[in-house]
């Protein structure tokens, strides 16, 4: 593989109830090594149909409040045609559609350029799966 392409995979424990956890350390100790100083882009990749990318502010209660808003907008109830695992499952494929599976994030002399109060999450509504990959790629 070439200098200019880098890529690993996170293992990340979720849990048996829906979670938004914080990968932006996880993204910058990746960029250390995999950027070493350059520009580029990092490309983070959820292999998963149940889970999804968000890029937001965490710790002040919007992690809160996007679960709160993904379970008004989709409930775990019977409506689903996707029914196998925990009732209201089917939720949980329809989530990569609206929290996409991917996020694609400019990198500057090796630093990840976010905003001051956004960080890079994984979002995990499904308890059945407590077990995910995240991949990261650097292209530079």
């Amino acid at each position: 593989m070439s200098d200019t392409f880098r890529t690993s995979v996170l293992h990340v424990t979720t849990g048996s109830t829906e979670s938004v956890t914080d990968l932006t350390r996880d993204c910058e100790e990746f960029l250390a090594q995999a950027a070493a100083g350059r520009d580029g882009l990092l490309n983070v990749f959820v292999p998963h149909a149940t889970a999804g990318v968000a890029i937001l502010e965490t710790g002040a209660g919007s992690d809160d409040d996007l679960l709160a808003a993904l379970r008004d907008l989709l409930p775990a109830d019977d409506r689903w045609r996707h029914r196998h695992g925990s009732p209201g499952h089917g939720r949980d494929h329809v989530l990569p559609a609206i929290v996409p599976p991917h996020a694609t994030l400019p990198v500057v002399g090796g630093q990840l350029m976010l905003g001051t109060w956004q960080s890079v999450c994984l979002v995990d509504t499904n308890g059945d799966n407590p077990q995910r990959q995240v991949r990261l790629s650097f292209l530079g």
